[in-house]
């Protein structure tokens, strides 16, 4: 029997774009990263359920519950958890300022590290001018992300066929393609004007599917990814450093020993 390993502890955890209700979402994937992580804060930073997804195509498997399950589980035992909605969750917003159970959702919030650095954390769709001025365009635009995500799943089944790991099309595509290229530094500058003007030392969003942390004119600039591409999540450890993980290849690695026992059970 394989030893269960002691969980990951970190001072916070920063989630989003998970999209549960979209087929897309990696659900999986996320409930065993939240089961190897001890943190005393838990950041939902949008689109954490996808209600566009969900209204057009309802989609609900067991695991989408579970990770419900699990963040609201670890909100009852001593983690803070605070939800940021995003523009696939913006129903939520109405209910910014209120706290259910030990959920807190606000449209932002200010986070300060162990060693002293503010950071504003909003998902980031408000500075999306496709989202924000044509709601039609950006529906569209979904779409073909969907199907571009539908592509996704099939050229990795070949490459686990074949014995290769994770590799996202998606995200290949939008780093080759110039205006995609040109639209993440607009968003990234953005953003980091944003933190300047508020007077906080850097800002952490989501939104794009694009994980990065890097330094725009002295304003720290932190996306923490997504969890339908890339499974990537952005950790402050204990001494208030910033890290991104990407959790795909633990979990490849957790599911081949998975695999693995399960064969030696059946032999």
């Amino acid at each position: 029997m394989a030893t269960k390993k002691a969980p990951m502890k970190v001072r916070s955890v920063w989630i989003s774009d998970v999209h549960l209700g979209f087929r897309g979402c990696q659900a999986e994937a996320l409930l065993h990263f939240l089961h190897s992580v001890e943190t005393d804060y838990l950041f939902l930073v949008g689109d954490i359920v996808d209600f566009w997804s969900i209204k057009k195509n309802p989609y609900w498997p067991q695991e989408h519950t579970n990770v419900i399950r699990s963040i609201l589980g670890k909100a009852k035992h001593g983690t803070k958890v605070i939800y940021i909605p995003g523009n696939h969750d913006e129903a939520m917003r109405d209910c910014a300022g209120h706290i259910f159970g030990n959920l807190e959702i606000h449209r932002d919030y200010v986070h300060t590290t162990y060693d002293g650095k503010k950071l504003l954390i909003l998902h980031g769709d408000e500075f999306d001018v496709i989202v924000k001025h044509s709601r039609l365009i950006a529906k569209l635009g979904n779409a073909a992300y969907d199907t571009l995500l539908w592509l996704n799943r099939y050229v990795n089944g070949l490459r686990r066929f074949f014995g290769y790991s994770y590799w996202s099309l998606a995200a290949y595509l939008k780093l080759k393609v110039k205006n995609a290229v040109s639209f993440i530094s607009s968003f990234e500058n953005a953003l980091a004007r944003l933190a300047r003007d508020r007077g906080v030392d850097g800002v952490v969003c989501g939104h794009i599917h694009h994980a990065e942390i890097r330094e725009i004119n002295s304003i720290l600039y932190c996306n923490d990814g997504d969890w339908v591409e890339s499974c990537t999540t952005l950790l402050e450890h204990a001494d208030g450093s910033l890290e991104l993980m990407n959790w795909t290849d633990k979990f490849e690695q957790y599911k081949n020993i998975e695999a693995m026992i399960a064969a030696k059970k059946a032999a």
